[in-house]
């Protein structure tokens, strides 16, 4: 029979075990910094009712969503994590308490083109506060906090999280009369980074129609620049003339002004208004966040504030805060970029016990005592060689070796051999395992990100 050639399908990533590992603990420890606010865990289902996910869609997101048939069902894989929350929220609101806030890691799916870095199937890890009627603006200042947490605690530390508000946006628009255009101007302005002032200004004119005075202003405001403090303060002359840009002034005066108190430092975050995001869903704070030594990477980590979030699926008005981090891209660019810290541990087990006994008595014992303890162990009882047995522990690269043989056994010691300094010596089990203990504590220290 002839065999057929094995094959990962384009734009699907599919790691080995050390960079799965590496992975896992980016995972693990954005699970745990959204966990340190209150967010609770939710997983909604991969394949949604078609109607239920497009209820929203048309456009580009129908063109790349995955949609099949089973029987008489039209399915769809969700494309991204919001509309199945929406979902939800709608289908338990009796059952849930408000704010609501919860955390998802999962894959979402779209049917775009692969190309470097962009995936077909990917991991997002999305947080979101959502309320009933009403949201305080409180939420939107904790959001960078969190934001601040996840990257700190991964190793990174040259990080700017932006933040603007679409209110002050649509209403400096309306100030200079173009509300009508405000979504393509914005869209427009959120290129500003890749194609520059000049490209931003031909696609105003050329294309949206605008004039030249018009563009230039609209430029000069985005252009504002400088301290928090000072880009707030020449905001504060626009001020008087619409009152949807004084509203949105003045919850971006409360966002900054509890940063601090939240713990980011100020070189942390910066107000720019060139932050938009180009969909017109965000109705008030907006964020993106950026790697400065990596602005080819663009936004790592970017959401905003939305008015009401099941408007597809209830009359109830449901507003809300998010952020949403696209973890495969993320993950594949710091590859890239040679950011992974080798140094952090990717062996799939603390200890790899050897017994050199017939009897496996005394190792499966060990290896029992040091699941108790909570350390990983493996036991390896293959009929090998001695040679082949430590080119296994090496390849794994699991950091100590444990000896099991009749003197050991009958002196009740192993000999546990440290793999990274080649080390070894016969302690206690208690001992050896204090000792696989301490080291897999201080490894664990090790953040999966370097910069």
């Amino acid at each position: 029979m002839e065999k057929l050639k094995p094959r990962t399908l384009s734009g699907f990533m599919e790691l080995l075990p050390g960079p799965q590992l590496q992975m896992e603990r980016i995972m693990e420890i954005i699970r745990e910094s959204y966990a340190l606010y209150g967010f609770t865990p939710l997983d909604t289902p991969l394949i949604e009712a078609s109607e239920v996910l497009l209820a929203k869609g048309g456009g580009e997101t129908e063109k790349q969503i995955y949609r099949f048939t089973k029987g008489d069902t039209d399915l769809s894989l969700r494309f991204d994590l919001t509309v199945p929350l929406a979902k939800y929220v709608a289908l338990h609101y009796a059952e849930l308490a408000f704010p609501f806030r919860r955390y998802q890691i999962g894959k979402v799916y779209r049917g775009e083109r692969a190309q470097r870095g962009r995936f077909r199937e990917f991991y997002q890890a999305d947080i979101d506060v959502i309320g009933d009627g009403q949201l305080d603006v409180t939420n939107d200042a904790e959001i960078p906090a969190i934001i601040y947490t996840v990257f700190s605690r991964l190793g990174l530390t040259h990080f700017q999280i932006r933040i603007n508000n679409r209110k002050i946006l649509n209403g400096f628009y309306a100030m200079i009369g173009l509300t009508e255009k405000s979504g393509d101007i914005m869209r427009a302005v959120d290129k500003l980074e890749k194609i520059g002032a000049d490209g931003v200004r031909a696609i105003l004119t050329d294309d949206l129609g605008l004039t030249d005075a018009q563009a230039g202003e609209i430029l000069d405001f985005t252009a504002i620049s400088g301290t928090n403090n000072e880009v707030l303060a020449a905001l504060e002359g626009y001020c008087g003339r619409n009152e949807l840009f004084d509203e949105g002034l003045g919850e971006l005066k409360t966002v900054t002004k509890h940063l601090g108190g939240f713990g980011v430092p100020q070189e942390n975050f910066a107000v720019d208004l060139t932050i938009a995001r180009g969909l017109d869903y965000y109705t008030g704070t907006v964020y993106e966040t950026a790697l400065l030594d990596h602005p080819e990477i663009g936004s790592v980590c970017s959401g905003g504030r939305y008015d009401n979030l099941a408007e597809y699926y209830t009359d109830r008005k449901l507003p809300g805060v998010g952020i949403s981090i696209g973890l495969t891209r993320l993950f594949y660019v710091l590859g890239e970029q040679g950011m992974l810290n080798s140094e952090a541990p990717t062996a799939p087990a603390d200890a790899l016990i050897l017994p050199m006994t017939g009897d496996l008595g005394a190792a499966v014992a060990l290896a029992t005592a040091l699941r108790a303890r909570g350390l990983r162990t493996q036991l390896y009882t293959e009929d090998k060689k001695f040679k082949a047995k430590m080119s296994y522990a090496d390849k794994l690269g699991v950091p100590f070796v444990l000896f099991l043989g009749e003197d050991e056994i009958n002196a009740g010691v192993v000999s546990c051999k440290n793999m990274r300094t080649g080390e070894q010596e016969k302690l206690s089990p208690d001992d050896a395992a204090e000792r696989i203990a301490a080291f897999v504590a201080e490894q664990r220290k090790a953040p999966p990100i370097i910069e």
